[in-house]
């Protein structure tokens, strides 16, 4: 007999135990919820890429969550978040976390508002407009991106907006040798860590970047 089809809440457990990662179950069922909100409103805004509901568990959550055992400090700002990933599922899995969402797309930016005062997450705060615009009260301890292609275009926008112990952490497949070697001067690669995704294909890393500060911009 063929091997029966995992509900969405079986394959978020399954796959959270699979990758060591202990959640309560209402921070699983608001997960879920995440998910079904987001296809409902990728249907008319077109969020994310992904239109599979099948693989939002894995593709959009789990991959999301991978990096969750790397967070830095208590504050996290997601550039280009488009549909909230991976800073929703971060929020959720983290509510002492303090998640900054950004993206210049007024629409995205209207779900995540929606998402995050429809899912409580008290967490969770929502910027509408560019990175070279934005300018928080703090600088974040950690700053994360799934969407930018190019290293050195996720770092310099974002250089001022790192706390000074902070670092970036770039979610990538291969490991982006090339895209290293065009780092701005002063950012260096801290580490690079291989992540196992259940139900995702390929190749997976996270790559952590610091800032030494030899072009750290003036007065930050």
């Amino acid at each position: 007999m063929p091997k029966a089809r995992q509900t969405p809440a079986e394959q978020l457990a399954s796959g959270l135990q699979g990758m060591g990662i202990e959640l309560p179950a209402a921070a699983q069922q608001t997960l879920l919820a995440y998910a079904a909100l987001l296809d409902k409103w990728n249907r008319a805004f077109n969020l994310t890429a992904l239109r599979d509901p099948e693989k939002a568990v894995s593709h959009h959550l789990l991959d999301s969550l991978a990096i969750l055992p790397h967070l830095l400090g208590d504050t996290l700002l997601d550039v280009g978040s488009g549909g909230g990933l991976p800073g929703i599922p971060l929020a959720i899995a983290r509510p002492g976390l303090a998640v900054t969402l950004l993206d210049s797309n007024s629409k995205k930016t209207a779900f995540l508002r929606q998402a995050a005062i429809e899912l409580g997450l008290a967490n969770v705060s929502v910027h509408c407009g560019r990175i070279e615009d934005f300018r928080p009260a703090q600088a974040f301890a950690a700053i994360v991106s799934r969407a930018f292609a190019e290293l050195a275009d996720f770092v310099r926008p974002t250089r001022a907006l790192l706390a000074a112990d902070g670092g970036w952490l770039a979610m990538k497949g291969l490991i982006p040798h090339e895209e290293i070697a065009r780092l701005p001067q002063g950012v260096v690669v801290s580490s690079v860590t291989p992540l196992t995704v259940p139900g995702v294909d390929g190749e997976r890393h996270l790559l952590l970047l610091k800032d030494t500060g030899a072009t750290r911009p003036e007065g930050v």
